[in-house]
């Protein structure tokens, strides 16, 4: 491999190389950018996260088999008084003008003037101040049209009335959600691009190492974009979510290879008058450590096709795609366009031949002869430190109710938490119960296994709402006491589930109970997610030590190298959501945000390790450990630092968005890069390699 690598590189960095590169990739952005569309075109809100063979799944295509003229998108219009109590009369006329407007795409909404009122009181709040009305889309609507139909509801009840409306529902959510990601893909944009501009500028107070690496992020933005809106076009499906942390990816790795090459060329500046010799000589040393790096990163995005989640399954394609296109720039791209500008990269500090290329002054000079000095001190030290911050994991809370991650002001939220303050909690979104008979159901035995239902625990309510296939088929409408989408609804609903042959027996009936709807999904997610996190971590960690043994030759150093990253990991997510508790009163995470931060976490941190490492090994061969440990730290500290820095802000910018999930993720991340770039890689890594590494002995030559 390095052999390969070499050969690229080398060619990339002659006076031809280089421009034909630079050429390359231009002619490549250029074509993809006129020709191909782009990865927005194919994003959507959210994807099937469940899979087909989910209990939840196999239910609600039961019910969409047996009562077809159901299926549609729910919306939920909640009208709300400051003032006066609602009147009866003025609900049915807003509803009639609805109606009467032919609005596109509704299906369905409740005529509530023809109710007779024991019917109509279930729809008002007990002040008479809030009334809900279901209505439904059709099923075949895009979310846009959702969008604009909604707009037309809204701009017609503020004419006819005083009344406050909220829309809220799958219908209300899914189009606000689109309105937010539009918003904040702007946002995350220009916010990365000027916080890594900033961040450059004031570590290495030079505008062209700023703008280069920026140049680079830019090309393989744009390439990476359109690539994916070619595999859009061939059928990929983009979550939003998904290409927000993709962005934030790719800046993240390309800057981070982009200042280990800088770093390098510099270096080699100081040995070489001709630029082009000086980075053909630092990509000999830079180029397997960099594209190893980015292939560790590949790896981790390529094993979560292993998973059942959709939202993890989406991330494999989107980011996989996303690291080839970086690797190729990290050894092409990156290396061609500093070759470029040379030593003007520097101004104005520009390197010459015979400047020293390690400050014996500097703090990671100070750090490393620390270390090597102190060992044991220093394992103690960052020791206690991570393992106290991982202690929080056991405090560990996971929160299943989406709509509280969403910002307060959004109008779908707030409808959903008037709904939870003035109306039953458990109303907010039943559960389909549907009972297949292998004979027909009497009247009897569908009211004995209705009351049955309704003695489980936690169930408050089950009613009957409607039989298919000659009464052979009957489905129920089954509410919780607590909210559908708490903790002790999933944990009654698992029971529910799995005593559900238990119910059939004991009513002597020959058939199966199906459970769909958001709390039966809720605990079909938090099963799957168990299975998903416990597998892709077992697979990760193996494919990411085996490859640290083909990149070190050596059984025991990677040990090291992982264990380092997993105890981090732990660590980082305890000390992030304890920050997190203290500064933003966030109690509670989405459990998807331990899987995202360990890929991150792993796949990014590893870099640093291979870095330092990468450089411990070119010191062995002319050092003792002690000593190769010395000058990797000092040659490394500074880059992998200021790299570390720039990282974890990167990532921080996932703070910006308006999803709860995707800002806890950013800050936890940025909170575990911290910690690996400065008591990881600086200290306890090299602690480590001091206390296990031996010199090898000098061979004694046997007397004749």
């Amino acid at each position: 491999m390095k052999s390969i690598i070499n050969k690229i590189t080398d060619r990339v960095t002659t006076k031809k190389g280089m421009w034909i590169t630079l050429g390359t990739w231009l002619l490549i952005t250029m074509l993809l950018a006129v020709f191909a569309p782009s990865a927005k075109d194919y994003e959507v809100s959210s994807i099937d996260s469940i899979p087909d063979d989910a209990k939840s799944t196999i239910a609600q295509n039961k019910v969409d088999e047996y009562f077809k003229d159901e299926d549609a998108i729910p919306a939920i219009l909640v009208f709300q008084s400051t003032k006066d109590e609602v009147e009866l009369t003025e609900i049915a006329t807003i509803l009639e003008k609805i109606n009467e407007e032919n609005i596109k795409g509704i299906k369905d909404i409740i005529p509530l003037a023809s109710l007779p009122p024991q019917a109509t009181a279930g729809f008002f709040s007990d002040d008479q101040k809030t009334v809900v009305i279901p209505l439904t889309f059709e099923s075949s609507l895009e979310n846009k049209e959702i969008r604009d139909s909604k707009e037309k509801i809204q701009a017609l009840v503020k004419k006819e009335s005083d009344l406050k409306l909220y829309v809220t529902g799958p219908a209300g959510i899914a189009t606000d959600t689109l309105d937010l990601f539009s918003r904040a893909d702007l946002v995350l944009l220009f916010s990365t691009v000027g916080l890594i501009l900033v961040l450059l500028i004031v570590i290495y107070r030079s505008p062209l190492l700023a703008l280069i690496p920026l140049l680079a992020a830019v090309f393989v933005y744009e390439v990476v974009y359109q690539v994916l809106g070619l595999m859009g076009k061939a059928g990929l499906v983009m979550n939003n979510q998904t290409l927000s942390i993709m962005t934030i990816l790719l800046f993240a790795a390309v800057i981070d290879y982009s200042l280990f090459v800088f770093s390098r060329f510099r270096e080699e500046l100081k040995h070489y008058d001709n630029k082009y010799d000086a980075m053909k000589h630092a990509m000999r040393e830079t180029g397997l450590p960099v594209f190893f790096s980015g292939g560790t990163v590949l790896a981790a995005m390529l094993v979560l096709f292993f998973a059942q989640f959709g939202d993890y399954r989406n991330f494999a394609p989107t980011f996989g795609t996303t690291m080839v296109v970086i690797m190729a720039a990290s050894i092409t791209l990156v290396p061609a366009l500093f070759t470029l500008f040379g030593r003007k990269s520097f101004w104005p500090k520009v390197p010459h031949v015979g400047d020293p290329t390690i400050k014996t002054s500097s703090i990671w000079s100070k750090i490393g002869r620390f270390v090597v000095k102190k060992p044991i001190l220093s394992v103690v030290v960052i020791g206690v430190i991570l393992l106290v911050s991982a202690s929080n994991m056991f405090n560990l809370k996971y929160g299943f109710d989406t709509m509280k991650s969403f910002p307060d002001d959004m109008p779908s939220r707030q409808g959903y938490e008037i709904l939870e303050k003035e109306f039953h909690k458990g109303d907010l979104a039943p559960t389909t119960v549907l009972f297949e008979s292998k004979e027909t159901i009497t009247t009897d035995e569908q009211e004995q296994l209705r009351s049955s239902l309704e003695n489980e625990e936690l169930v408050s309510t089950v009613r009957m709402s409607g039989t298919a296939d000659d009464d052979k088929v009957v489905k129920y409408s089954l509410t919780f006491e607590e909210s559908p989408y708490s903790v002790k609804s999933m944990d009654a609903m698992d029971k529910l589930i799995d005593h559900a042959d238990k119910i059939v027996s004991n009513n002597n009936l020959n058939g199966d109970l199906y459970f769909a709807g958001e709390t039966a999904m809720k605990v079909d997610d938090r099963s799957i997610n168990n299975r998903d996190l416990i597998l892709i971590v077992l697979l990760e960690s193996i494919l990411i030590f085996l490859m640290l043994i083909i990149l070190t030759k050596s059984a025991k150093m990677p040990i090291y190298m992982l264990g380092t990253i997993l105890i981090s990991f732990l660590a980082a997510v305890g000390l992030g959501m304890f920050l997190s508790n203290l500064f933003f009163d966030i109690d509670s995470i989405s459990n998807r945000v331990p899987l995202y931060s360990f890929v991150f976490l792993v796949a990014l941190g590893i870099d640093y390790n291979i870095i330092l490492i990468s450089r411990f090994q070119e010191e062995r061969r002319k050092h003792s450990v002690k000593k190769a440990v010395e000058i990797a730290v000092s040659s490394t500290g500074g880059v992998i630092s200021s790299a570390g820095i720039l990282l974890g802000a990167t990532f921080a910018v996932l703070m910006t968005q308006p999803v709860e999930i995707l800002f806890v993720f950013g800050f936890i991340v940025a909170v575990g890069i911290l910690m690996d770039t400065f008591l990881i890689r600086g200290i306890l890594l090299p602690s480590l390699i001091v206390l296990f590494e031996k010199d090898k002995k000098p061979e004694v030559e046997s007397s004749k």
